[in-house]
């Protein structure tokens, strides 16, 4: 059926129609008059010869057992081994075999394929690696990626339950990092693409909406500016790089000893470039260096953005998740304070690769920076460059308006909310803040063997639970082991 409807036609199904599409590609028969009449979808028949599905289900759920048990004989053996170990130069070899054999593979060959890459991973589930702020995951993991598979849920947007669970996850985010209930909020891959989303939605607020995304950076004379500390991550420059804004546009601002941003330099820095005829724009704070765990003084940084008239964003990637920890929780007091927050599940919370998050104070601003259908969030017509297919509804499975789409950049979207979801689930809050604090103590420990050691210098304070050090044995830096 053709129904013009707003901006064009639109194709609608019969549910007979869509019942018997469904059992045609499961391999099924229908029964009736044909596949679209009004006898509707029968039972299944034998399967069509373009079926993807297994020709022997109890194979596949075999195999399913086999593939499960083995992950969690790894997990469960964890600590026992090499922490990495390299890739063997024949399996580098098989990797780089052409395009799989037509006829595929069976599920017993197959199985030997994947369980054949298990002892080959970065080594970040072993409890002694200890290097670039990997977390490790958690076996719980295992589970919701199961379901998800199962579920196969696109989460770009509709009405069903993976964007409950997001939002719900978005909902605890907020209540943990201190932002209002009326923040916007999406899960993304990690904190690099949430730093992208979250100064977009900082770009186009300085902007103006509408000349920001449609005119770009062309549309005006504006320059903006920003300010970071030495030893930003370098997701930032990034962002900049990708939204046009220009890598250059960042200014490096001076660290004290403690390798937190200069507040007073930060002062001087805006008025010079005010002076200039530049626009200071955006002040990112930082919890939690990559570097060496510095904190920013987050409750002066906030101090600044408000009288500057800032957006200020902290990089929280492995950092922010130390607010469950009692210990840290006061140094993080500001961060609550911030126009947008970016940070990681799977670093210092354990979540299984990939889930970070970004959340934006204001809502309405974070769906303006990307909604193409905000006429639409009512249900109705599209917005002003929404195509059909995204057209919303008042109900049905077109319903549930926002969509994660009205957030973010991607359309296609996994179920990755379901593993952070579970995770939380699963350990509680408590035990996530304990896993943190004591992970300080052990770091703690390594700095006081480092200060020990009479080869071993210590670079920097000991913010978190990063401790970097220098290793100086007599005569390799002059004979005395100086700087």
């Amino acid at each position: 059926l053709v129904q013009p409807r707003g901006g064009g036609p639109r194709l609608l199904f019969s549910s007979a129609t869509m019942l018997a599409s469904i059992a045609w590609l499961r391999g099924g028969a229908t029964s009736g008059s044909d596949a679209g009449g009004a006898g509707g979808a029968g039972g299944m028949g034998s399967p069509s010869p373009t079926s993807l599905d297994p020709a022997d289900w109890a194979t596949l759920r075999a195999s399913a057992h086999a593939v499960l048990d083995a992950s969690l004989d790894k997990l469960e053996a964890a600590s026992e081994g090499r922490v990495w170990t390299p890739v063997p130069d024949d399996l580098k070899e098989a990797l780089r075999a052409p395009v799989p054999p037509e006829d595929g593979l069976a599920h017993g060959e197959l199985c030997e394929r994947l369980l054949a890459l298990l002892p080959y991973g970065a080594g970040n589930t072993h409890p002694r690696f200890f290097g670039w702020v990997h977390g490790s995951g958690s076996p719980g993991g295992v589970l919701p990626e199961l379901v998800g598979a199962a579920m196969n849920a696109n989460c770009g947007g509709r009405d069903h339950v993976g964007i409950y669970v997001e939002r719900q996850v978005l909902t605890w985010c907020k209540e943990m990092m201190g932002f209002p209930a009326s923040a916007g909020g999406l899960l993304v891959s990690g904190t690099s693409m949430a730093t992208v989303l979250a100064l977009k939605a900082a770009r186009d607020a300085r902007l103006g909406f509408d000349a920001s995304r449609e005119d770009g950076l062309a549309g005006g004379p504006t320059r903006l500016v920003g300010y970071a500390a030495q030893g930003t991550h370098s997701c930032i420059k990034r962002a900049l790089d990708v939204l046009g804004v220009g890598a250059d546009a960042l200014r490096i601002v001076p660290v004290t000893d403690a390798f937190t941003m200069d507040v007073p330099a930060l002062h001087a820095m805006v008025a010079e470039d005010r002076r200039r005829g530049l626009t200071p724009w955006l002040l990112v704070a930082t919890a939690g260096s990559v570097n060496v765990g510095a904190i920013d003084d987050l409750d002066a940084l906030a101090d600044v953005a408000e009288a500057q008239g800032l957006w200020m964003h902290v990089d929280g990637a492995f950092g922010a998740a130390a607010v469950l920890s009692d210990e840290v929780r006061p140094r993080l007091r500001g961060m609550g304070r911030a126009s947008s927050l970016a940070f990681d599940f799977h670093k210092w919370l354990h979540v299984n690769y990939d889930c970070g998050c970004v959340l934006v104070r204001d809502g309405d601003t974070h769906l303006r920076a990307f909604s193409d259908r905000a006429s639409s969030l009512a249900g109705g017509g599209g917005g002003r460059h929404s195509p059909d297919y995204l057209a919303g509804n008042a109900r049905g499975l077109a319903a549930n308006a926002p969509w994660p789409v009205d957030l973010g950049i991607e359309l296609s979207r996994g179920f990755r909310a379901l593993k952070v979801w579970s995770h939380l689930l699963e350990h509680g809050t408590r035990a996530l803040g304990a896993a943190i604090t004591a992970n300080l103590r052990h770091a703690e420990h390594l700095a006081a063997l480092v200060d020990k050691a009479p080869t071993l210098t210590r670079l920097a304070p000991l913010s978190l639970q990063i401790v970097v050090f220098r290793y100086e044995p007599a005569g390799l830096l002059g004979g005395g082991g100086g700087g």
